[in-house]
């Protein structure tokens, strides 16, 4: 029988461990690797390609979604699986929106994270009542088009580097993360400001929160 990986990534050490030892009492399943942040995810997805990744959506450095774009991006057989402590309709959409096919919230995990896993095991999706109800009402909602053309506005590097500097990074920081100079992260923070018509990184701050970039 093959052997399921799973990369799990979360940034509380805790909350890794308890879903490893959940996971890997599961005869032929296998957590890979561990990952503390959204960056961290990605370069051990790349690395490592396994079949499913459990992902907190909010996550420091990169957030579960944008992680959730560039693992599908990069291992299109890497099935994701979000867990989230909220289910607004908001965060659903946008999860299903970056690739993953499955969303449970923290609160069900012990009660239906086998089930999931064993759902994006055979490339089928995977929600709960409630969240399917959100799916449903997100896609039918008729101001749903104006604010996806409102975050559509940021590329994903910039949605990346806009979670950095609401994180309260500086350009030199975040040109360090990022490999590339701070005049590039200059430009991208002078087009991300622009294109949300935003003035100041408080307002950024906000806006992060508001998309689920970042915790409050």
């Amino acid at each position: 029988m093959k052997t399921l990986k799973i990369l799990v990534a979360d940034d509380h050490e805790i909350v890794r461990e308890g879903l490893k030892a959940r996971l890997e009492k599961h005869a032929g399943w296998k957590v890979c690797a561990e990952a503390a942040n959204g960056r961290q995810a990605v370069e051990l997805a790349r690395a490592l390609k396994p079949d499913v990744a459990v992902l907190d959506i909010s996550m420091p450095e990169l957030n579960g979604i944008e992680a959730t774009r560039q693992i599908r991006k990069a291992c299109p057989n890497t099935e994701v699986l979000i867990l989230s402590m909220q289910d607004a309709d908001v965060a659903v959409h946008d999860v299903l929106a970056a690739g993953a096919r499955g969303f449970v919230l923290k609160t069900d995990t012990a009660r239906l994270l086998v089930s999931a896993i064993e759902a994006l095991a055979e490339h089928k999706p995977f929600f709960t009542g409630r969240v399917s109800e959100l799916v449903l009402g997100g896609f039918l909602d008729p101001d749903r088009a104006a604010r996806d053309s409102a975050v559509g506005r940021l590329s994903p590097r910039e949605r990346e580097i806009a979670q950095l500097l609401a994180e309260a990074r500086t350009n030199k920081e975040v040109a360090a993360k990022l490999g590339v100079s701070v005049k590039t992260i200059d430009a991208h923070r002078a087009n991300i400001m622009r294109k949300l018509n935003l003035h100041s990184v408080a307002e950024l701050v906000r806006y992060a929160i508001r998309e689920k970039l970042i915790e409050p």
